[in-house]
């Protein structure tokens, strides 16, 4: 039987309101660290599986700044491991995890929130083996937390910045033994930025892997104002973040992008000029042919049909068609950089998945769902404890 999901639907954040946040973190008393994060907006109930409005969020005003009182860091924490590769069934909760050691060039990240990715369900199938790091594995690409402590080498970062990053360079070449879904991670300088001012940790932790592939995959198609795209799953992670980045970064002449019927809506919200029903009808069909396809579902047999002569189609997974192209994106902290203006006006804003955030004791639960293809936006972790 095929579930149904409630249809998601767009939550204004009124401007300029301030966000006043609030999240605690306790430890046993023989190592205690004090830390104080604003996360939460006041008055927003706790995380549960209940589903929420979709949140596609900016907001004028920063939350206030947090209060950060270092003292001594844990040597053990909380994290999601598992110790072979498998279902769902392999991930477990350990509660007596070494914290990370700190490189030179790396910083160690309180961890406020995580996301999920289709790439972390992939590694934990083994699909990657022959590259990926050893056994066992905390996952998690994405995050967005506190500096708690800085490498020699470090040059900008300072303990209590509030960053977010993609901590993985390379996705599938060795990516860490130790991930996001913990209380702390350790990433190196150059993969991260600033957390952007008007964002939650939650909302922040959403959008790295995503929006760098997007970012990445324009690029590569040389996509330029005055062009032309299809987006495959406009709804999803990848493809919510192609919408905007094509038609408020690049300049896009027309952006369309496919949906179910119950998503349309989303579509049009996020810039979409034309908005199409995969369940009523076939994009490759349509009498118009586009510059790029971005390919962010599977379908590069059906993309290379509606590409415009000499245009590009970028697979993100799925069997290649000819002319379509897969790439492996490469995470930077300048590409987030480069792109938090655009997050701090409001142009380019998060979508998080109405059934999240998921709380960290659920991660297993968040894996089930991501797998299922249906999630809308990202599936984010929050609050981690």
């Amino acid at each position: 039987m095929k579930a149904t999901l409630p249809t998601p639907h767009l939550r204004s954040f009124p401007s300029p309101t301030p966000l006043s946040f609030k999240l605690s973190f306790a430890f046993p008393e023989t190592r205690r660290k004090s830390l104080s994060i604003s996360s939460t907006p006041k008055g927003t109930p706790s995380p549960s599986l209940a589903y929420v409005p979709l949140r596609v969020s900016a907001s004028s005003q920063a939350a206030s700044a947090p209060t950060v009182n270092l003292t001594v860091i844990p040597t053990e924490m909380k994290a999601w491991v598992y110790g072979e590769y498998g279902g769902v069934d392999v991930l477990k909760l350990d509660e007596k995890v070494s914290v990370p050691e700190v490189k030179e060039d790396e910083v160690l990240i309180k961890v406020a929130a995580a996301a999920l990715n289709p790439v972390d369900a992939k590694r934990r199938q083994g699909k990657f083996k022959a590259t990926d790091s050893p056994l066992p594995t905390v996952p998690g690409y994405d995050v967005a937390g506190v500096v708690v402590k800085v490498g020699s080498q470090v040059k900008e970062l300072k303990e209590g910045d509030e960053v977010y990053g993609n901590i993985n360079e390379k996705a599938l070449e060795g990516p860490r033994q130790f991930g996001s879904l913990a209380q702390y991670t350790a990433v190196e300088e150059k993969l991260l930025a600033l957390k952007p001012k008007n964002l939650d940790f939650a909302q922040a932790a959403g959008l790295p892997l995503a929006i760098e592939t997007a970012y990445e995959g324009l690029e590569r198609t040389g996509f330029s104002s005055g062009k032309s795209i299809l987006v495959l799953n406009g709804s999803g992670g990848v493809g919510s973040l192609v919408i905007q980045l094509a038609k408020q970064v690049f300049g896009a002449s027309k952006v369309a992008a496919t949906s179910s019927t119950g998503k349309l809506e989303l579509l049009k919200s996020l810039g979409a000029d034309l908005a199409i029903d995969y369940t009523k009808e076939n994009f490759e069909d349509l009498p118009e042919k586009f510059d790029v396809v971005f390919d962010a579902i599977g379908q590069c047999d059906r993309a290379v049909k509606a590409v415009k002569e000499g245009g590009s189609v970028v697979a993100l997974t799925g069997a290649v068609t000819p002319p379509g192209f897969r790439f492996v994106v490469t995470s930077k902290g300048e590409v987030l950089k480069k792109l938090n203006p655009y997050l701090e006006s409001g142009k380019v804003k998060p979508v998080v998945d109405p059934r999240g955030p998921f709380p960290f004791t659920q991660v297993d639960e968040a894996f089930s769902y991501i797998e299922t293809n249906r999630a809308t936006g990202k599936v984010v972790i929050h609050p981690i404890p």
